[in-house]
């Protein structure tokens, strides 16, 4: 995928207010909405009459100089500049009219228009108060977008999506899953994962846009290589990940040092999950025998049970006496895990 030609702007440098040019409006799109039985939600204006313009370039700039607001480092803020690539991740988790869809960080918007333009019901929580305004203002029009002005990472998710799929007349057994569709700041990429992952009674699948090298860190990191972890079994037992393309560093504002890339991961529900008998013994385990990472899991994990009991569980899964944790796949965590239990 190419990337848009953009003027050069130096990091966290004050943008220039450039005047965008006038665009043609987009065909309109009808719908109707109504609550129960449950129907598509209505994206015309009552809410939206016309499909909003894609964003580019000049209408971030333009929406972050209306509130005379820069990308804040400490918050990690880097906004997309290509309207390509905001669909791309709507592509990615298959957004279709009627889904109900979170956002972290929508920023000025960009994929808040995209998300909605498909017919999405919008839930988007953003942490800067300056943000939140902006993206309410924005889509003020429109029925299809609840802002929530908080910390993503300190929030109780589970408990505002319950809230908002029964105020939205959505919480039947029979509707479809929730989404998450986000650009999220770097910086907090692993906490995001480690919080939505487990969630596959709420959300189906989670589309993030995430550092290119976090991405594949999550997604091919191979046995028995520093970049295999603790993070990667965590994964692969709530999700199913794929990592979809990379996108060039040049598509955000500011520039950040690094490229990104887009990730999808295919949320398990709980009777998929593997088989143990305590989820948080399973992951305490995992967690201890990667404290020892060049440790021998005889000696990483002899709290539990004595090196001997290790050795003869690790020969029962087919493994040698001297296993490493970066040597152990999921399956293999598994079946050490129940077998450890039962000593």
């Amino acid at each position: 995928m190419s990337s848009p030609n953009l003027p050069p702007i130096s990091l966290y440098s004050t943008p220039t207010i450039i005047r965008p040019k006038p665009k043609p409006s987009l065909p309109a799109r009808n719908s109707s909405s109504s609550c129960a039985p449950r129907q598509r939600p209505q994206t015309s204006c009552t809410a939206t009459t016309n499909r909003r313009n894609p964003d580019d370039y000049h209408t971030t700039l333009k929406a972050l100089n209306s509130k005379n607001r820069f990308p804040k480092k400490s918050l990690g803020q880097h906004y997309m500049l290509n309207s390509a690539i905001n669909e791309e991740l709507a592509t990615a988790a298959n957004i279709e009219e009627g889904d109900v869809v979170l956002e972290i960080g929508p920023g000025t918007g960009s994929l808040t228009n995209v998300l909605i333009n498909a017919g999405a019901i919008v839930i988007a929580i953003e942490k800067d108060p300056y943000m939140a305004a902006l993206v309410k203002e924005r889509f003020a029009s429109t029925n299809q977008l609840k802002v929530l002005q908080e910390d993503f990472v300190k929030c109780h998710i589970r408990s505002h999506m319950y809230s908002l799929l029964e105020s939205m007349c959505l919480s039947e057994a029979n509707t479809r899953y929730a989404k998450v569709v986000a650009n999220i700041p770097f910086n907090i990429s692993t906490d995001v994962v480690k919080q939505l992952l487990p969630m596959g009674d709420i959300f189906s699948e989670v589309v993030l846009l995430l550092q290119d090298e976090t991405a594949l860190r999550l997604v091919e990191a191979p046995l028995r290589t520093p970049e295999y972890r603790p993070i990667n079994v965590f994964v692969s037992f709530y999700s199913d990940p794929e990592y979809k393309l990379k996108v060039p560093r040049s598509n955000f504002f500011p520039q950040p040092n690094v490229d990104a890339a887009v990730v999808t991961f295919k949320l398990k529900q709980a009777a998929h999950y593997p088989p143990v008998s305590s989820t948080q013994a399973f992951f305490s385990m995992v967690n201890s025998a990667f404290n020892g990472k060049r440790k021998m899991l005889r000696r990483s994990l002899q709290h539990i049970c004595t090196p001997l009991e290790i050795e003869k569980a690790l020969g029962n899964v087919g493994l040698p006496a001297t296993s490493r944790p970066g040597e152990l796949t999921l399956n293999d965590f598994v079946k050490l895990h129940n077998l450890i239990m039962k000593v």
